[in-house]
């Protein structure tokens, strides 16, 4: 967490985008929720604070410490067939195994809290070892510089990796990672304070992730070894909603109670067939469990009305075969197929996927890939019912997206590397709503959609990213990155249109250095900065009229997304002096997200004090002053 959470790192990539306010990631133009988070190689919740509530794919800090992590993947486009039910790209995070010869331990305390990490073997001369990590956090000190609403909200989070090499038996690995969050929100008690619905509004939101599984891996000879893991993850959120009517009087709003809970084995064969072919095959069983209940009142005062009401279980099936082929010493071919198959309305993918790179010469290399991708919708959409409490999308099936990637990448030194990737993806099966503009590819953070939908609606997003980096050499690094793209939809009026996330362009700049000081060199201050600015996300136009006349936001859906925020232009800071002696470090840090203090378009609310509709922004401006010690 050098400089910001993961998110906030992967959003520098070339091709990816994310507001800070909601920390949701949008590759290429896809929506957040199109992205897989992997664990140890098992797809896992999203593993942020607060998933899912400002943006479906987002949340707000991440959960997993980045003095955990191992080399980590992130795809943004035509995946090798090893991964599945992804359609934008995968975060595949690896946790490092601890120190198997020294214990070491971590202490850090700053304004948002603090966090305690060891790592160590488990007894002298022994291979095993144990890292764990675990952080609590309030954001009570700075709620004078953050939105009312963030006032009342705590989290916290425990992860860790046990690690059991043994002679002949392989590696066994336990790890796991959970995440406790609250969140509440207390209605202004003075009726002449309701300036918008929320005011008179009480809320409160509790919130859990968790995953823990066994891995195993055996090698059985210098050619081949078995990967498997068996795994279990959960997640789950408690969200009830009041509002205050005229006399202070609370009535039931809404209430959100979901709980899923998921067994899974995932298994693959690598083997090295000869020197220039190597096969890896495999199979992943995931049981989807799940007890959904999502109601809201009908009107204000309403009854609450069941959209979703459902216990049970289903299964998701994917199994994939996938070669690597040394063509000769300057064509690599990576080719393979993957299937989907989803036990609940029997719907299943089968999806090839070929990657081809020629390094045509020792600094400059070409490279194609073509991948089908899909991916199931959020389980809740399934099990929509109507006012008959008749499900209407128990057969929505997969969505889906054909990729294709031309890719260039320059050496032009040991230490300055420049990429350069085109893409067309052209998306199909996306579900919508007959006679609508509707498309759940625009969906940010909805829970009480409760719309039949079929898989009708199409898509399209093409574009150029290019990445120019300087890796870190005489005490400095910079990156810059820079993308062009457009994003858009049809829905089921057949005409094309700008998707939500259709931000057209999004540049990056960082650069770090670190200077090494006094005598003997053991003090390091460092120095971190990033800039962004990105194109604003698109929006339907506010009908301002009937917005008066139904004293709620009202959009003109016939221009659905013919609208754009302005751009933001944001930066991170972060500065650092830390002191090495023989056996600890200090270190004393100052990390600014939003330097500049952008303020950030969080949507529209109406205004009942003015009889308008207002622009909301979020001042989210968070200095983080702390102190670590490493011993």
């Amino acid at each position: 967490e050098d400089l910001m959470t993961l998110t906030r790192l992967v959003s520098a990539f070339a091709g990816v985008s994310s507001n800070f306010g909601n920390n949701a990631i949008v590759v290429r133009g896809n929506s957040p929720q199109s992205l897989q988070w992997k664990l140890e190689g098992v797809e896992i919740s999203n593993p942020n604070h607060f998933a899912d509530l400002a943006a479906f794919g987002g949340g707000g800090i991440t959960a997993l410490s980045a003095q955990l992590l191992a080399n980590s993947d992130f795809f943004s486009g035509a995946m090798p067939a090893e991964y599945s039910n992804a359609l934008s790209g995968v975060f595949d995070i690896y946790m490092r195994s601890g120190n198997n010869q020294k214990h070491e331990h971590t202490f850090q305390i700053g304004a948002i809290g603090i966090d305690a990490a060891s790592e160590g073997p488990f007894k002298n001369n022994s291979n095993s070892s144990y890292l764990l990590n675990y952080r609590y956090s309030t954001l009570g000190l700075l709620a004078p510089l953050l939105p009312e609403e963030a006032a009342g909200t705590t989290y916290q989070d425990l992860s860790f990796k046990l690690n059991f090499p043994t002679r002949r038996n392989g590696t066994f690995s336990l790890w796991g990672i959970g995440l406790l969050d609250h969140s509440d929100d207390t209605a202004k008690q003075n009726i002449a304070d309701w300036k918008y619905d929320t005011d008179k509004d009480n809320q409160d939101v509790n919130q859990y992730i968790g995953a823990l599984g066994l891995s195993h891996k055996i090698l059985f000879n210098h050619k081949q070894y078995l990967k498997t893991t068996i795994a279990a993850r959960t997640n789950g959120i408690d969200l009830h909603t009041e509002s205050l009517d005229s006399t202070l009087t609370a009535s039931p709003k809404d209430v959100i109670k979901n709980q899923n809970y998921s067994l899974i084995l995932s298994s693959f064969l690598n083997t090295k067939m000869n020197a220039w072919h190597t096969n890896r095959s495999g199979i992943v069983i995931t049981s989807l469990n799940y007890r959904m209940n999502l109601k809201k009142a009908e009107g204000n005062g309403g009854l609450l009305r069941d959209l979703v009401n459902e216990n049970g279980g289903s299964f998701l099936v994917s199994a994939f075969t996938n070669s690597m082929l040394n063509i000769n010493d300057r064509i690599k071919l990576n080719a393979g197929v993957t299937s989907q198959w989803f036990s609940l309305n029997d719907t299943y993918t089968i999806e090839p996927r070929v990657g081809i790179k020629c390094q045509y010469s020792p600094k400059q290399a070409l490279s194609f890939a073509y991948g089908l991708h899909s991916r199931l919708e959020r389980l809740n959409y399934y099990f929509i019912t109507d006012k008959q409490g008749n499900f209407v999308n128990n057969d929505l099936g997969f969505s889906r997206v054909h990729h294709l990637v031309l890719g260039y990448d320059l050496n032009i030194s040991e230490f300055l590397h420049l990429k350069i990737e085109s893409y067309y993806q052209h998306l199909f099966g996306l579900p919508v709503e007959a006679n609508s503009t509707f498309s759940l590819i625009n969906q940010q953070n909805d829970w009480f959609v409760d719309k039949q939908l079929t898989n009708e609606g199409t898509g399209r997003n093409y574009g150029i990213d290019i990445t120019f980096e300087k890796y870190m050499s005489q005490g400095y690094y910079y990156l810059v990155t820079a993308s062009v793209f457009n994003s858009e939809y049809k829905a089921a009026d057949k005409l094309w249109r700008n998707t939500r996330f259709n931000r057209n362009y999004a540049l990056n700049f960082l650069v770090g250095k670190k200077w090494l000081l006094g005598k003997d060199k053991r003090k390091v201050l460092g120095a971190n900065v990033r800039f962004s600015l990105q194109g604003g996300d698109h929006y339907s136009p506010v009908d301002v009229m009937q917005s008066i006349t139904q004293l709620d936001v009202v959009f003109n859906e016939n221009l659905a997304f013919s609208k754009q925020f302005e751009p933001s232009f944001t930066s991170h800071f972060t500065a650092s002096y830390r002191i090495n002696k023989k056996n600890t470090a200090h270190e004393f840090a100052l990390k600014i997200i939003n330097l500049t203090q952008y303020k950030e378009i969080a949507g529209f609310k109406f205004n009942h004090q003015t009889q308008m509709v207002d622009t909301i922004r979020d001042p989210i401006f968070i200095p983080n002053f702390s102190y670590k010690i490493d011993f």
